[in-house]
């Protein structure tokens, strides 16, 4: 079955990742963005998938717990499609693929959580399966880490990924 070209992907922004003792950079900020490209695509009847991490027992995403729900501000709704991973790399080991496949599906938009790890794995896996990805600038996050400050790791990430990887977009020029 032929459909949309073109799917939001919304990488692992479950409750977990919002934690106040290790804040997100631009948390909010981040969920605004997301519902706004949310609202954008339903407008336009574009497939919404929504990736959820499974974590190790005792971590913030731990498989069941509350913080393993997506977070409640962007909500899925019964026509948009939830796939569960257990790796950063959101085609590996899943159905993410067969389900763009499905509704033919040749450009991906993605935004989340966590820039240097899932969001990452994911751009370079869908470029190298052949597809148009499309990384929201101002649509992904993370965390400082020992070495670097959060803005530092997204600014990084997305000047790698642009050169080789895909075609980094700031929200208002994301079009479906």
């Amino acid at each position: 079955m032929q459909g949309n070209q073109v799917a939001l992907l919304i990488v692992d922004v479950q409750i977990g990742s919002f934690r106040e003792i290790e804040p997100l950079y631009k948390a909010e900020e981040l969920l605004k963005n997301i519902r706004l490209l949310i609202s954008n695509a339903r407008k336009k009847h574009i497939p919404i998938v929504y990736m959820k991490f499974n974590d190790k027992p005792g971590k913030p995403l731990e498989r069941g717990t509350s913080g393993w729900d997506i977070h409640p501000f962007i909500a899925p709704t019964e026509e948009d499609t939830i796939l569960e991973k257990n790796h950063p790399d959101s085609f590996h080991e899943t159905n993410l693929q067969q389900e763009l496949a499905i509704r033919g599906v040749k450009r991906i938009v993605i935004t989340g959580i966590q820039t240097e790890v899932c969001v990452d794995a994911t751009c370079r896996h869908a470029f190298s399966l052949g597809y148009d990805v499309v990384l929201v600038k101002d649509g992904h996050t993370t965390y400082d880490s020992e070495i670097l400050m959060a803005s530092q790791i997204i600014n990084h990430h997305n000047k790698v990924l642009h050169q080789w990887f895909a075609n980094v977009k700031e929200l208002h020029e994301i079009e479906f």
